[in-house]
């Protein structure tokens, strides 16, 4: 973990480290911030994300 800025995605309730290309999932309204918890995000993810900012 980079311990860089996260951006939130509301639709998928996952916070965005663009960096590490990882997607931490929100459970219960509670984010788990466990590296083996997150999903691995695609180049193209990353860079959508980049553009909706």
């Amino acid at each position: 973990m980079c311990n860089g800025k996260l951006n939130y995605d509301k639709d998928k309730q996952e916070l965005i480290c663009k960096i590490d290309r990882l997607a931490y999932p929100i459970k219960e309204g509670i984010p788990v911030m466990i590296e083996p918890e997150a999903r691995r995000m695609t180049m193209e993810e990353v860079e959508l994300c980049r553009s909706q900012l």
